[in-house]
């Protein structure tokens, strides 16, 4: 929209010649949204808490959670229109990648806001039925994988994606690659929906996920750039840059308000919707086994769920008495049980997750 205007303004007024740069419409994302969740965030909050709109601890839950108890939630809200609105103004929106991205993370959005209406109007405690929330996931990666098979660009690469470490070598998934994108974009929805339970947790790892693939969406859409370090190249991925930017400024913007002790959490409407962004991200960028890494600490939180649910169902089942591996599941709350502060558990989280974004750098050179 501001971008087809203002450039095609460029032969009247060269200075908007800039608007034809990635970096700068990016950088511009990333302000917009920043700014924007600065604006929007204190009066989300105010409405939320006069409509009471609070979070609901877990009964079995730590101790000091109780006195989260009421909090606004559906803060996701404040990130989604933080990051469209700089979107939709400064991307190219004929681009097929980045209305699949748009696409993704309004259609899992409305699922969440659905799923914390139920919690927090209707008081509904497990909110939206499980079975609905994985359709919707299901349903997504349906209609991602129906626009890339009739995408006739994509024809070449279409079902393929890249591995990390390994020079000039991709797997091709072939007939299986719709259960791969179903797969990826109901894991990463699912894996940041369990990652958010300290403040500022969730919020912190998405802002340096979504840097990185900032990082490779720029590399992608560049034929010189992809050559050099062995990546699919991806005519138009350079758009994603600017939809990854507005996700990092919208980030930490709304970490202004998340962060200890938060003034108001994300809920369902954010988690599901930035997870589905970040699969979809990856889906896009042909970097679906790199995701591992890149989001390394959320993969880490949903094993942890998974192998606690396993393990106390097996022993209760071959043993008649249930065994936890976890003081609780997710690991985030194993060590706030074992007594560690909770800003404590989110810095060196942070920090994990800064590591893995570092690995993931070094993935495009060791090879």
């Amino acid at each position: 929209m501001l971008y087809e205007l203002l450039y095609s303004l460029r032969n009247e007024f060269s200075p908007f010649n800039i608007f034809q740069y990635i970096t700068f419409r990016s950088a511009l994302a990333a302000i917009f949204a920043l700014l924007i969740s600065f604006i929007v965030g204190p009066i989300i909050i105010k409405i939320l808490k006069k409509r009471q709109i609070g979070e609901e601890i877990r009964e079995n839950g730590p101790i000091s959670h109780k006195l989260k108890k009421g909090t606004p939630t559906m803060g996701g809200i404040i990130i989604l229109i933080s990051i469209l609105i700089p979107t939709i103004l400064l991307v190219d929106m004929s681009n097929i990648f980045v209305r699949i991205l748009l696409i993704s993370t309004i259609w899992m959005g409305l699922i969440g806001f659905v799923d914390d209406y139920f919690k927090t109007i209707k008081k509904m405690k497990k909110g939206l039925i499980a079975r609905y929330k994985l359709l919707g996931q299901f349903s997504l990666g349906i209609i991602i994988t129906i626009i890339i098979y009739s995408t006739p660009e994509w024809s070449d690469i279409r079902t393929v994606t890249s591995i990390p470490f390994l020079k000039n070598t991709n797997l091709d998934f072939g007939i299986f690659y719709p259960a791969m994108i179903i797969l990826v974009i109901m894991g990463t929805s699912n894996a940041v929906n369990l990652t958010d339970g300290l403040d500022g947790l969730a919020t912190g790892l998405l802002a340096i996920s979504f840097t990185v693939f900032a990082a490779i969406a720029y590399i992608s859409g560049r034929v010189d750039f992809s050559d050099y370090l062995n990546i699919i190249y991806l005519p138009g991925a350079g758009e994603l840059t600017i939809f990854s930017a507005a996700c990092v400024g919208a980030c930490l913007g709304y970490l202004w308000y998340n962060s200890a002790p938060a003034e108001i959490f994300m809920g369902d409407i954010g988690s599901l919707s930035t997870g589905a962004a970040l699969g979809a991200l990856a889906i896009l960028l042909k970097k679906e086994l790199l995701l591992i890494i890149i989001g390394g600490v959320f993969v880490i939180e949903a094993l942890s769920v998974i192998i606690q649910v396993g393990y106390f169902k097996y022993t209760k089942k071959f043993y008649k008495e249930p065994v936890k591996i976890f003081k609780m599941a997710p690991i985030h709350h194993h060590y706030e049980l074992k007594g560690i502060p909770e800003s404590k558990v989110v810095i060196r989280f942070w920090i994990v997750g800064l590591l893995f974004a570092l690995l993931t750098i070094t993935t495009f050179k060791i090879r």
